[in-house]
């Protein structure tokens, strides 16, 4: 049987970040081959919302370089790595409060379909105004998959800000999907979520697999070893430990500067 050899959809090399005269991020070495669910765990100050804000482009290397499938896009602002594919969602939930839950996904699906937006006024060229239309219908047919997909189908005329917070976590992963993303960054996505919406969000992840590379921020354990192909532990600024969910269960260096204990035993 022939192998493909998987595609590094990500790799950085030396990466690192000060903040005044503290290191956030120290020479990390990493990389992510497509199509899989790649977790990054360990303590509160580890390094971790840093290293994927620098991926992401919502902050700016101190040192390194970042690839993006063998592209250097280390001087790339965050807009421009959203046009190539990768898509970021908050820690702290980011949507437009005052919008429904239809427009604030609406926002999002548009914007690829921007960047190629004809200069000419539709005025002058009846077609662009065809044109126009089947962008918005192709728009709206997005949006209802896509909220279909995270299960806020229902909720699409309700103001966002009214809707519960648990589904308001669900529509910005819903927002980072619109975007077509290659690659859908989740920081911390079950944060303050009651156990039946922590399931739909695992459910959702699962099913994002096959379309979708997933580099996942997440302090549920179980969560994490339930889902994660590879898991990638921070120390400090640096990786202390990377491997499958058995491999970093049973690392006596996890146990003591992260977990303190033995991961979840493996179903």
């Amino acid at each position: 049987m022939d192998f493909v050899a998987a595609i590094n959809l990500i790799e950085t090399r030396n990466l690192g970040k000060i903040f005044g005269g503290l290191q956030a991020v120290k020479e990390v070495n990493f990389t992510l081959p497509q199509g899989e669910i790649r977790a990054i765990i360990g303590a509160n100050g580890a390094g971790k919302t840093t290293f994927v804000s620098l991926i992401s482009g919502r902050q700016s290397p101190t040192s390194g370089t970042i690839f993006f499938k063998g592209v250097d896009i280390t001087s790339q602002p965050a807009w421009k790595r959203v046009r190539l594919g990768i898509a970021y969602t908050f820690q702290i939930t980011s949507i437009y409060p005052s919008l429904s839950v239809y427009e604030n996904v609406a926002i999002a699906a548009r914007a690829p379909s921007s960047w190629q937006r004809p200069k000419q006024s539709p005025s002058k060229h009846p077609s662009n105004t065809l044109a126009n239309d089947r962008r918005d219908d192709q728009i709206d047919s997005r949006v209802a998959e896509v909220l279909n997909r995270v299960g806020l189908n229902i909720d699409a005329r309700r103001q966002a800000g009214q809707i519960a917070y648990g589904h308001q976590r669900l529509l910005e992963i819903a927002m980072g999907l619109a975007l077509h993303p290659e690659l859908l960054i989740l920081d911390e996505p079950t944060q303050g979520l009651s156990s039946s919406e922590i399931n739909r969000v695992s459910c959702l992840i699962q099913d994002l697999r096959a379309t979708t590379t997933i580099l996942l921020i997440e302090h549920n354990i179980a969560m994490v070893t339930a889902l994660a192909d590879t898991i990638t532990v921070l120390d400090q600024g640096r990786i202390l430990a990377e491997g499958s969910p058995h491999a970093i269960q049973n690392n006596p260096a996890v146990q003591a500067a992260y977990l303190g204990r033995s991961l979840p035993a493996m179903s």
